[in-house]
């Protein structure tokens, strides 16, 4: 990105923007923008969509709810964010070189860069309209349901995930995340809608966003057996140095073929992933309490299996993101104590 990148901000958006492709934004739009949709309420909801280039399905389904209300208003004013249209022209995550869209927001671990000081000016500009909620919309490569994240055990926040899917999850890293820095301005929250360009999510995301334009208020949060609530307790990542695959010629780590079957599943101890017949560990975890990767993985028989327990979230065949992201996120059923707690007036929420 040029040290020169800025946010372009459409008062009156183009009204090429209704039926462009995601890959035409580059040249519609200029770089990254803030867009304006006025409504009947005042207060607006904050949507972001393409933070990584080729998660489409929030973009498309923001195009066809603005075309069923052309010509008229929104229920509520509505401000958008199109983020990385640079890596949509390709159709992919983030090109070569690029950082993460979705990890320089404020709060972010990351070295200081223009991207990073682009986000930080935007959640500056965001901080001074009164938000309703913010939403922001992704995709999984891999096979996962519909769910939505959190990053406060709030019941505002958690009535804004279950209003898309009785599956949510919590979680405070990484850290640089677009909900984690929303979460200080109003209730927040990150759709996962599935693959991308699916005719099913387009529409569920496109009736979920309309659903919250209509809402006067947010309810107090869902009762303990009306979600199923989850928190990520730790990140599994393969080290740069190490080869994997999952097509038997990788001379490393080879991948289970359908291991994105494994995703919302409660794995067994004794669990394998794939074969490897090294004589340490191919993966690392980070992991807040400091735990080693042996405290999740280990090597029997040649091959890596679970050490505990574990439910395992966005697993993928996509190497690509493999790498750029994470083999996948850990998670643990939170307790309905827990969630019984947030629907109590006043509870506090969980700093993050």
């Amino acid at each position: 990105m040029s040290e020169t990148l800025r946010l372009h901000h459409y008062e009156t958006p183009p009204p090429e923007l209704l039926d462009a492709p995601p890959t035409a934004l580059r040249d519609l739009l200029g770089g990254p923008s803030l867009m304006e949709f006025p409504g009947r309420r005042q207060q607006p909801v904050f949507l972001s969509v393409l933070l990584h280039g080729n998660e489409t399905t929030g973009f498309l389904a923001l195009q066809r709810l603005l075309r069923r209300y052309r010509g008229r208003l929104l229920p509520r004013n509505l401000l958008v964010f199109i983020g990385n249209v640079e890596s949509a022209a390709f159709e992919v995550r983030r090109l070569e070189g690029q950082v993460d869209f979705n990890r320089i927001w404020p709060r972010t671990e990351l070295p200081d860069c223009p991207e990073a000081r682009l986000m930080a000016a935007l959640v500056d500009r965001l901080r001074q309209r009164n938000l309703f909620a913010s939403i922001d919309i992704h995709n999984n490569t891999g096979r996962n349901p519909y769910y939505g994240c959190i990053n406060r055990l709030d019941g505002r926040y958690m009535a804004l995930a279950s209003l898309f899917s009785r599956t949510m999850v919590y979680f405070t890293r990484p850290r640089g995340v677009q909900s984690l820095a929303m979460a200080d301005l109003c209730p927040a929250v990150t759709l996962e809608c599935g693959k991308p360009g699916l005719e099913a999510g387009i529409a569920h995301v496109e009736q979920y966003i309309d659903d919250v334009l209509h809402l006067s208020e947010l309810p107090p949060g869902p009762t303990t057996d009306a979600v199923d609530l989850f928190e990520t307790v730790a990140r599994v990542r393969i080290p740069p140095h190490q080869a994997f695959g999952f097509d038997g010629e990788s001379q490393g780590l080879e991948l289970l073929e359908d291991l994105d079957c494994l995703n919302f599943q409660v794995l067994p101890q004794g669990t394998a992933l794939g074969r490897f017949s090294g004589e340490s560990l191919p993966v690392v975890v980070d992991d807040p309490q400091g735990a080693e990767a042996d405290a999740y993985f280990q090597l029997c028989d040649g091959e890596l299996v679970t050490r505990r327990p574990m439910m395992p979230s966005m697993l993928t065949l996509d190497a690509t993101v493999i790498r750029q992201d994470c083999l996948c996120y850990i998670m643990l059923p939170v307790a309905a104590e827990r969630i019984a707690d947030t629907r109590r007036v006043g509870s506090p929420s969980d700093s993050v």
